[in-house]
């Protein structure tokens, strides 16, 4: 991916309310939402949404497809993945293993289990 295209995808989204759309139809997976959907479930207006939509698809995170009378939008994976790649290329300097998930020691799963009993 070329550095410019990140920034774009980025950018588009660096603010809450697109984020939280985005996130929203990451959820709803390949199916994906129409706009009444999102904007009840995340209480955004008609326009705000619309507004936010076309910015999520000039970026290409986020697809646009008719059905019907209706447009559903679905969050673009295959972009989304090519984000995260190049977002963690060369991780750690090649050393996989430095950037493996922390897995909780087994006093943090002992307090953790305790603080969720009755």
């Amino acid at each position: 991916m070329k550095p410019d295209l990140a920034v774009a995808r980025l950018s588009a989204l660096a603010q809450p309310s697109r984020l939280a759309v985005f996130r929203f139809l990451v959820q709803a997976g390949p199916d994906g939402a129409c706009p009444a959907d999102i904007a009840a479930r995340l209480d955004l207006g008609a326009s705000t949404l619309s507004f936010h939509l076309k910015a999520l698809a000039h970026a290409g995170l986020i697809v646009a497809e008719p059905a019907g009378r209706s447009i559903v939008y679905r969050a673009a994976f295959d972009a989304m993945r090519g984000l995260v790649d190049y977002l963690t290329e060369n991780c750690c300097g090649g050393a996989a293993a430095a950037c493996a998930p922390r897995l909780p020691t087994r006093r943090e799963r002992l307090s953790s289990m305790q603080s969720t009993r009755p």
